[in-house]
């Protein structure tokens, strides 16, 4: 992937058994696949999908049916694009994304509460997940599929943790396999502080992505300092991230990530 590369997030709508579910699995996963298309023929370097509709979300802890479903959309997405693909279940299901990745040709998840407890809207999460992770992806033969680990992640109160700072924690994250960090704002769609992504990047050696509120505006400050964007709200019509994605943002972010590149 060129540097800085563009990781397009696909919402999934609302699975079945989720409290906001309308459609029934191959329609919600026709509606991905299209989106994928749409994001591959504008440039994107990548996709990842994630049960974000799903709300309110299940602590770690996800049924069969959403990790059925997510395989199901994960397969079609796959069928629309050879682009790389990954895959997110919230909140913090991540041996369940590292599953359905697996299953389904896929080359990364993005995993949250990888190291350090925090308190997440879903409840306190207060195992890290990075030694289960680990273990679940080498017995299951899945070592090349790379972690993505958000630290001192959105939607999350970290007060429990007030005294190791991002890039300590970033470091830590590395030292336990994560393959990338990721630095976020405080709630998606809120722009990470490009000093916070600045701090990371001279932290540590491995991958440094931003993973919420990326403009176009904002990508030169922040371009330096990462190797990847995940970029979901400003595609999406009005960039509301519940909204459809809209061909016109979606271009206008490819010609600025690709400007940062020159």
């Amino acid at each position: 992937m060129p540097r800085p590369g563009l990781i397009a997030m696909i919402h999934v709508a609302a699975l079945p058994g989720t409290p906001r579910s309308r459609d029934p699995v191959e329609k919600i996963a026709r509606a991905a696949a299209d989106e994928a298309r749409l994001l591959h023929d504008a440039g994107a370097d990548a996709i990842i999908i994630e049960n974000m509709h799903d709300l309110p979300y299940l602590r770690r802890r996800v049924g069969p049916e959403i990790v059925a479903g997510m395989a199901a959309v994960a397969t079609a997405v796959r069928a629309a694009t050879a682009r790389p693909l990954g895959v997110q279940i919230l909140a913090g299901a991540n041996r369940a994304a590292l599953a359905v990745a697996h299953a389904t040709g896929c080359q990364f998840i993005r995993a949250e509460n990888f190291v350090y407890a925090h308190v997440a809207d879903e409840g306190l999460m207060t195992e890290a997940d990075a030694g289960p992770l680990l273990r679940f992806r080498r017995r299951i033969g899945a070592e090349h599929i790379a972690l993505f680990a958000d630290v001192k992640k959105k939607h999350s109160a970290h007060a429990l943790t007030a005294d190791v700072d991002l890039a300590e924690t970033a470091a830590a994250a590395e030292f336990a396999g994560a393959d990338g960090v990721i630095v976020t704002g405080a709630a998606t769609g809120r722009p990470a502080r490009s000093e916070d992504v600045r701090a990371v990047r001279q932290r540590v050696a491995t991958l440094v992505l931003v993973g919420s509120g990326t403009t176009p505006e904002n990508v030169t400050e922040l371009a330096p300092h990462t190797d990847t964007f995940i970029v979901g709200s400003y595609l999406k019509r009005d960039g509301l991230w519940s909204n459809p994605p809209d061909k016109r943002r979606v271009a206008e972010m490819v010609r600025a990530i690709a400007a940062a590149r020159r």
